[in-house]
């Protein structure tokens, strides 16, 4: 028994594992499928700089992406980025640029703003972005370093260098905003969609 009344499973055009347990944990029946996009020369041919705008083009083109692939079934594209004043972040590319982003927020109020998009066969047929606003506590080389040391790649794999389901935790002294929102699957309105089009029997 399931409360997923679709059809078909619920694609999350996602590799992240934090979204996919999101909607796991949720009882939701989903295949995950990769859209395999070129996020920064979209960003960049886009030139929004605002990071709401860039999260919810993201998101768009990943769902658009993925359906265009899987005819009449729905996709979830998902994005998230993360503001420090008018600097926008993308994913470190290493160690020494994780070391950087961790200087640079730490002490320091941030924003991530998350967005999801919802299409199916060429169509965007609901749309949302949530924002957490987090303060990382000042950090010392020595804590900087100790952390990257632990935590190894899985910095490379998330904005600011940091997972707040993980290790990431210990670099917060405040959060506030929606913990789906945090780990980037706004899931509320994302459920509400999904109930007002009869896929969910609860």
């Amino acid at each position: 028994m399931t409360i997923w009344r679709g059809k078909y499973p619920l694609i999350l055009a996602s590799q992240s594992r934090a979204r996919q347990a999101v909607l796991a944990n949720a009882g939701i029946v989903f295949d995950a499928i990769p859209a395999d996009i070129d996020e920064r020369r979209i960003q960049l041919d886009s030139r929004l700089s605002r990071p709401d705008k860039v999260a919810s083009l993201l998101a768009r083109e990943k769902a658009l992406a993925v359906a265009s692939r899987r005819p009449g079934r729905i996709v979830v594209g998902a994005d998230q980025t993360l503001a420090l004043g008018d600097r926008l972040f993308t994913k470190p590319a290493g160690r020494a640029q994780a070391a950087d982003q961790l200087r640079s927020l730490a002490g320091a109020n941030h924003e991530l703003y998350s967005a999801i998009a919802v299409a199916c066969d060429g169509r965007i047929m609901f749309e949302t972005v949530a924002i957490a606003r987090m303060t990382m506590r000042p950090l010392t080389e020595a804590e900087i370093g100790a952390y990257l040391d632990e935590a190894g790649e899985s910095v490379t794999t998330s904005v600011g260098a940091y997972q707040l389901e993980g290790l990431g935790v210990h670099l917060f002294e405040r959060i506030e905003g929606d913990h789906f929102t945090i780990l980037g699957l706004p899931l509320l309105p994302l459920l509400a969609f999904l109930r007002g089009e009869g896929l969910l029997a609860v």
